[in-house]
């Protein structure tokens, strides 16, 4: 464990306890007067004289009237709100204890906090890091835009390119609260003198809202303990009980691991844009509910939808399926086209937004979530012509779900193939290779990683254990058997008494309810399928289980169950049941103690900013470039940002030191790139995640022509004389020296 020596702040101050002893629920003392004189001498309780009649503040009467809300209402609203603040900062708490015991971060130097933000994480915190350093926020704004060591030698746009809107907001937040506090003469952050042991010097650690990694992982858990208030409102709001907001938050906690990882990576582009997600989602169950939601509720929706879009370049996929959901929720009549219509040209003004403020990023346009908008307006505007053909029915909705894909996949290559797009074609190449033996490069660079891989059996396993599971089952149930008394209701109504054609589709909508509920279902099964597809997205699936595991508190599913109380007794009784694995699932999570450190390559990064020119241009793992660029800001020829298809190429050239091609061949490939150093890991030579996946054997897939020669990097790692030198090693890198005609033309 590391020791803490207090070393001398930035500004002499009076002794006062640090953020360690103190607790973020314990209140501060009340130094005022609690009671004050009345007219006749008597002493009255302060806060009489600020209530009125009823016993609420005048604040509150306003905010109440104004809102058009009984007391009552307004009381119960209050409640919600309390319940849902206390469940945001029970979580944010929660976040930052475990990632303060697995690395000890409050512990670590500048450099180490740093290097524990590896592979994308150092590359998004690294642009972070260019602003706050600039001159000024401007000036670091266009360093960003203008970027000539991520891609060496191209200039790009990494505001375009990364997603890196949460950076640049974060940077100016920092910038304007730390010149705020320099104004005044407030000290940010305190400073210590850590001791190692192990014969390693000490290094200086500061944490404080001063420090700039400290500065960014706390507004990252803030805006996730926000989330976990959402999720409150979310569950209370579907299921119509606050006992439901409730069941959310604690399934989500009693299946904490399954359902986020922003405690163990807060830079990813996910725990900047998911808790977005909740709230567009919680928007749109509101939207199906209403019998007629106003202007505001859309323009709400549309700005939720570019706060998820902006900072995570998968979100399009995620709203595909969401429109799909809906788009089936509207062909069994459980949308009228007008509010379908409504919710599309929503999701068009924001991805119309969004392509703006990315600068018109192509992969916006060309995505299928752009096609699916305009194939399903095309849809419902002929669904007069439609009807003319085919009665109300199985068959015309097998035509519409027909016409949607087929349309979609059409639009999609016909926009690809205009704006000349294909950075894409790896997630094409990804499906392809799930359903299929096929497989190259870049699709092996994902499936040979766990979290892209199929689910695994021990996920379902864990959400039976917590009974989550059990619950969705029960309630997609009663839900599905619901939809098929609709289905049939309609069916015979549609049989006996056919629509017209210039009938209203409202007539059929009448005949159903509860369209938020077979959205939701719809979006479950989405979901579902994503996780068992890709392992990774079951962070999509668990927080959708959770709340879907709400509605065992509905009454509108549940009242055959008995009185109101016998279901709470009941949904009391399922949730102590659940807490017998949720809380040795806390345990385990609260039983993680680590501390970060990773000797070999703090030498490496030291090594680099003491013994290279500025300028020196770097190649090697994806991870390790990532820190080089973020702590020796060293120019850099690729870095794991894998979505752009001139960054793939460009890893493939770097990559194939892991290959059997000749060293000749290698060297040329490093030397076509401007590459001065190449730095080479012996682990990527020899490791696989499973039979296949070490990197030589998946080259011998995109290069049979040498399989069976002994790999490059094995013989590199011994001697490579006479290509490349030597000039610096550890136990874990060995940075490697490319001829100077590398450089020449430079």
């Amino acid at each position: 464990m590391a020791v803490k020596n207090r070393k001398q702040g930035v500004r002499d101050q009076p002794q006062q306890r640090t953020d360690r002893e103190k607790s973020p629920f314990v209140p501060a003392q009340n130094t005022g007067k609690a009671r004050r004189l009345g007219k006749e001498g008597k002493a009255v309780p302060f806060n009489s004289l600020l209530q009125n009649k009823n016993g609420l503040f005048p604040a509150t009467v306003f905010i109440r009237n104004k809102l058009g809300l009984s007391q009552t209402v307004f009381i119960k609203i209050g409640i919600s709100v309390i319940l849902a603040a206390v469940a945001g900062i029970i979580h944010w708490y929660h976040l930052y204890h475990l990632f303060e015991n697995d690395r000890h971060f409050s512990h670590l130097s500048t450099l180490e906090k740093e290097m524990a933000f590896r592979t994308e994480m150092g590359l998004y915190y690294s642009y972070f890091k260019t602003i706050i350093e600039a001159p000024s926020f401007l000036n670091g704004l266009f360093l960003i835009m203008n970027d000539r060591l991520t891609e060496y030698p191209l200039v790009i746009n990494t505001l375009k390119r990364f997603n890196l809107y949460p950076e640049v907001v974060l940077a100016s937040w920092y910038r304007i609260y730390t010149g705020i506090m320099d104004f005044f003469g407030v000290t940010t952050k305190m400073c210590w003198s850590v001791n190692r042991g192990e014969g390693l010097t000490p290094v200086d650690s500061c944490e404080g809202m001063g420090d700039a990694a400290y500065f960014y992982v706390t507004f990252v858990f803030l805006l996730n303990g926000l989330m976990m208030s959402l999720f409150f409102m979310y569950g209370t709001y579907l299921s119509g009980s606050r006992l439901g907001g409730v069941v959310t938050v604690v399934c989500f906690f009693f299946n904490h691991g399954e359902s986020t990882r922003v405690m163990w990576t807060p830079p990813l582009r996910e725990s900047f844009s998911y808790p977005f997600l909740v709230l567009q989602m919680l928007l749109v169950t509101y939207i199906l509910r209403s019998r007629s939601p106003g202007r505001k509720a859309f323009f709400a929706l549309g700005i939720s939808n570019v706060f998820f879009m902006l900072p995570w370049q998968f979100a399009q996929f995620v709203l595909l399926t969401q429109i799909a959901s809906l788009f089936a929720s509207y062909i069994l009549g459980y949308l009228t086209p007008a509010r379908m219509q409504s919710l599309l040209v929503t999701h068009m003004a924001s991805l119309g937004v969004c392509f703006v403020l990315m600068f018109g990023n192509s992969m916006l346009l060309t995505s299928f979530y752009a096609s699916s908008l305009l194939s399903i307006w095309g849809i419902i505007a002929f669904r007069d012509i439609i009807g003319r053909f085919c009665k109300p029915g199985v068959i015309t909705w097998v035509m519409q779900s027909l016409a949607w894909i087929g349309s979609t996949v059409a639009l999609k290559f016909l926009m690809s193939a205009i704006f000349g797009a294909s950075d894409d074609a790896h997630i094409s190449s990804l499906i392809k290779s799930k359903f299929s033996s096929y497989k190259d490069f870049d699709t092996m660079m994902y499936t040979c990683a766990a979290e892209f891989d199929f689910m695994e059996l021990e996920t379902p396993l864990r959400y039976i254990k917590t009974l989550l599971l059990p619950v969705n089952l029960l309630v997609l149930a009663v839900i599905a058997v619901k939809i098929i008394q609709d289905i049939w209701r309609f069916l015979r109504h549609a049989e006996m008494s056919p629509l017209k054609p210039d009938q209203d589709a409202s007539e059929q909508t009448a005949l159903f309810a509860n369209g938020e509920l077979v959205y939701h279902s719809l979006q479950l099964v989405a979901f579902a399928g994503l996780a068992v597809l890709i392992m990774r997205l079951k962070l999509f699936l668990t927080p959708q289980m959770c709340v879907m595991a709400s509605l065992v508190c509905s009454r509108q599913l549940f009242s055959w169950v008995g009185e109101k109380y016998r279901q709470q007794l009941l949904v009391f009784g399922l949730l102590s049941l659940m807490a017998v694995q949720g809380a040795a699932n806390l345990q385990n999570q609260w039983g993680i103690m680590g501390e970060f450190s990773n000797l070999p390559q703090e030498e490496l990064l030291e090594w680099i900013k003491d013994n290279t020119r500025p300028n020196a241009v770097f190649a090697g793992a994806m991870p390790t470039m990532a820190s080089v660029k973020l702590s020796a800001v060293r120019p850099i020829v690729n870095h794991p940002h894998y979505e752009d298809a001139g960054l793939r190429q460009r890893t493939k050239l770097v990559y194939a030191m892991y290959s059997r091609k000749p060293a000749e061949t290698v060297k040329r490939n490093l030397m076509s790139l401007g590459v001065d150093y190449f730095i080479l890991e012996d682990s990527w030579c020899t490791r696989r995640s499973r039979p296949g996946c070490s990197m030589p054997e998946i080259w011998d897939v995109e290069d049979p022509e040498n399989v069976g020669k002994v790999p490059l990097c094995t013989m590199m790692s011994q001697d490579p004389r006479p290509h490349f030198r030597t000039v610096f090693h550890n136990s874990v890198y060995k940075v490697l020296r490319v001829p100077k005609a590398a450089s020449d033309h430079r």
